[in-house]
């Protein structure tokens, strides 16, 4: 039976940050507030990169406690319940600020736990 990979959430955060960072590239603060489908493609990317985290294996979580897994999730925890009142303004920033610097840590952690 094959063992299941501990890394495959890391992965998903990786892929997640990286199409959100990538859309917000090409677009305004103010688009995000005017065009729907893109706010729901941001709020998408950034509730998998919280439910991924949520489910990175413990050991990774406590070899990599500067990646804030606690912000990650409440930030997951804040788009899936409360929806009706979602801070553009955060979502902005949370893409465009925190997550370029997420993406880092998360190339670095797959490049140490892939060479062990």
């Amino acid at each position: 039976m094959p063992r299941h990979d501990p890394l495959v959430r890391v992965r998903h955060m990786l892929d997640y940050a990286r199409e959100a960072v990538d859309m917000a590239a090409s677009r305004s603060q103010v688009q995000l507030q005017q065009e729907r489908m893109f706010a729901l493609a941001l709020i998408r990317c950034v509730i998998v990169i919280g439910e991924a985290a949520r489910r990175v294996d413990g050991g990774i979580q406590g070899r990599y406690r500067d990646v804030p897994w606690g912000d990650i999730t409440g930030m997951h925890d804040h788009l899936v319940h409360d929806y009706d009142v979602i801070n553009f303004d955060i979502l902005w920033d949370t893409v465009t600020m925190d997550l370029p610097p997420l993406i880092e840590q998360l190339e670095r952690i797959l490049a140490a736990e892939e060479a062990d």
